[in-house]
């Protein structure tokens, strides 16, 4: 594999189960690239290493008086010179040819894990811990491939120039090949501690990285409340913290460098004095002894990458091991895909919570929890997690006929949709419950094999057709989701509405339907083109208020039109008039088309045309918002943030008889609510 070649066709199944198997495993998927490096690398050192045998054989000759033997050694020293450069420019071009190619096989790795995992890596992974492992980590792990080549040419030539030397010279040689694996051992003792205080370091500059990005993404939110010296104080703190971890640990690896410079400086002394006193008795030549004298010396140049392939491997181990978390977590299913690549349509239906959304129509959907409105929305997408003590589970199959049963009668009645979803627990009788990030992020995964946890939960379906079985581009494109948090990349507004998308709704229909007239006059107004849509919004749209983001981000999914949109609480950033509007737009825009909103919003849920209501991870009840709001307790405490005594006092009330807008405990926003239906009906 060479540079022009990137990116890879295939970048392999990586062996994730820990740091040293995944390096091990980068290294045979380069072995080509690492035998080149190791020819070239030898080439190189046996040239250096063979420079003194040139050097001794011209002193002798002028000792002796010989020109033709002088001329000899001179053409011998330009032919190593030449192989000197030849194979120092190759090992260099090969080296750095797989330093990047490993860093482009692990980042196409980790792309391709982020795309397949989608919105629930974040869920199992910090963001920040994915960025570090795709920038730093993964350039230290290129350091240790490229590194190990040249250190395996680098012990290779030291083996040959000890043997070479017993051979040449048995009485010097054999000092320098006793001594020799000593200087190279002699900093084993040393590398534990050096690499713990360089992995103190690193966790110390990531927590200070991560406090500075902190600090940036809300610095406007710190100048209002006059908290910039407070974080300034914090962020200076760790970075002196940082500092003083970074001195130990130079510290650590300046002593081993003492050490590799110590050492063989007394070899080379004991070889002078021993040489000099068996040139004195007769025994070797002074070429004999300028020879050795010049290859102890020049061993200290392969023996320097002893240091760095120690260093290399203590700095890209964690950086593996952090990389082969990430690559072990894995979707509950094969994202292959079972099915043919065709889209389906129809019935969204999650047998999980026994949630059914039909084709064409708005449902709302009213979670008490935030995060298992969040849990929920993933799962409508194709992101199912494993089982959770509060849900119930079913088997696909069963789940199936459940969803084929039970469709027509969940939609009108609460009834209904509860019996959907108990006859979905009854079928789960053989499930367990359990984490899905634990068991992927412990010993990894089979090379060989895809893991499937064994506490999966039956995947939604969409038209009978569980999302799990399709290609994961198949699904992506048949049900899309916008988190509560979506994020804006920097661009201009038609890059941002340049998506992968049906056609059939045109860019200026989603920002009108989102309401961005204001959005697009703020554009425009910050930019030279009078054109918004060629306006540049900033990285993550910081420029914009959070009500702006958030409808751009609206825009963009109704643009792709999928088959199923799900949105997760779309205007919790807008005031009440603006999201009023981005109902109406939305309902109009998304006519005969599949959309799920989860959200508490009056004004949203009173344009659904279906409102559904989970408690504690199963449909509670269905039907209308203001039907519900009426009759149904838990739906009003969440719609109308009803508190736990108002409720008991509505209830009390409705036992004493008393109309339910004359309850004293209904609050000021349940009355505004029935007020409004009231005088709505």
């Amino acid at each position: 594999m060479q540079i022009h070649d990137l990116p890879y066709p295939d970048p392999g199944l990586p062996d994730a189960r820990s740091g040293p198997r995944f390096l091990l495993w980068l290294g045979r998927n380069q072995l080509g690239g690492q035998l080149k490096s190791l020819c070239w690398g030898l080439l190189h050192f046996l040239s250096v290493a063979s420079l003194p045998y040139g050097v001794g054989f011209a002193v002798q000759a002028v000792v002796d008086g010989s020109g033709s033997r002088l001329a000899l050694a001179g053409g011998l020293i330009l032919l190593l010179g030449a192989a000197l450069a030849l194979g120092d420019t190759m090992l260099h071009r090969t080296a750095v040819t797989n330093w990047i190619t490993a860093a482009a096989r692990v980042q196409q790795l980790l792309a391709r894990r982020t795309a397949a995992l989608g919105a629930a890596l974040t869920r199992r992974v910090a963001a920040g811990e994915v960025v570090a492992v795709s920038t730093g980590d993964v350039e230290k792990i290129g350091w240790f491939v490229e590194a190990l080549s040249r250190f395996a040419a680098a012990a290779l030539t030291v083996v040959v120039v000890c043997v070479g030397l017993v051979l040449y010279q048995p009485a010097l040689g054999i000092v320098v090949a006793v001594g020799m694996p000593v200087l190279a051992l002699a900093v084993l003792p040393l590398l534990p501690r050096a690499t713990r205080r360089a992995d103190q370091q690193r966790e110390k500059a990531g927590r200070a990285t991560e406090l500075a990005s902190d600090t940036v993404a809300g610095l406007r939110v710190l100048r209002g409340i006059g908290g910039e010296e407070l974080f300034l104080d914090r962020y200076r703190r760790a970075s002196q913290e940082v500092r003083t971890a970074a001195v130990r640990s130079a510290r650590m690896w300046s002593l081993i460098s003492a050490v590799q410079v110590l050492l063989p400086g007394l070899l080379l002394i004991a070889v002078v004095w021993y040489g000099i006193e068996l040139a004195r008795q007769g025994r070797i030549t002074v070429g004999e002894l300028v020879t050795v004298y010049s290859a102890v010396m020049i061993l200290n140049y392969p023996l320097r990458h002893f240091e760095e392939i120690a260093m290399a491997y203590s700095f890209s181990r964690p950086s593996a091991q952090r990389a082969a978390r990430v690559l072990s977590l894995e979707r509950v299913t094969e994202p292959g895909g079972l099915r043919a690549a065709e889209a389906p349509a129809g019935d969204l239906y999650d047998p999980v919570t026994g949630l059914l959304a039909p084709a064409g129509r708005l449902t709302a959907v009213v979670c008490g929890d935030p995060d298992l409105a969040g849990r929920l929305a993933d799962r409508l997408g194709g992101h199912p997690t494993d089982a959770d003590p509060g849900t119930r589970s079913a088997s696909a199959s069963d789940s199936a006929s459940a969803s084929a049963s039970d469709s027509a009668s969940a939609s009108d009645s609460a009834s209904a949709s509860d019996s959907a979803s108990a006859s979905a627990s009854a079928s789960a009788s053989g499930n367990g419950s359990g984490s899905g990030s634990d068991s992927d992020s412990g010993s990894g995964r089979n090379p060989d094999k895809a893991a499937t946890p064994v506490t999966a939960l039956p995947s939604v379906l969409l038209g009978g057709v569980p999302l799990d079985e399709l290609p994961l581009d198949t699904a992506r494109t048949a049900v899309l989701v916008q988190d509560k948090d979506p994020v804006l990349l920097s661009g201009t507004l038609a890059e941002l509405l340049d998506v992968p998308s049906s056609g059939s709704v045109r860019p200026e229909e989603a920002l009108a339907a989102a309401q961005c007239a204001d959005v697009l006059d703020a554009l425009s107004q910050a930019s030279l083109d009078a054109d918004p849509m060629n306006a540049r919004i900033t990285e993550r749209g910081r420029s914009l208020s959070g009500g702006q983001r958030q409808r751009l981000a609206l825009a963009r999914s109704l643009v792709t039109d999928p088959e199923a949109l799900v949105l997760d609480e779309p205007t919790s950033a807008v005031d009440s008039h603006t999201e009023a509007r981005i109902a109406e737009g939305l309902r109009a825009l998304r006519s005969g088309r599949t959309t799920v909103v989860l959200t508490s919003s009056p004004l949203l849920l009173d344009r659904a045309d279906r409102v559904v209501l989970v408690h504690e991870g199963t449909v509670a009840a269905v039907g209308e918002h203001r039907e519900l709001v009426l009759t149904e307790p838990r739906y009003r405490a969440v719609v109308t943030r009803e508190t736990d005594e108002e409720a008991a006092s509505a209830a009390l009330s409705r036992n004493a008889g008393t109309s339910l807008r004359d309850e004293p405990g209904i609050g000021d926003a349940g009355i505004e609510e029935l007020t409004e239906i009231e005088e709505t009906a």
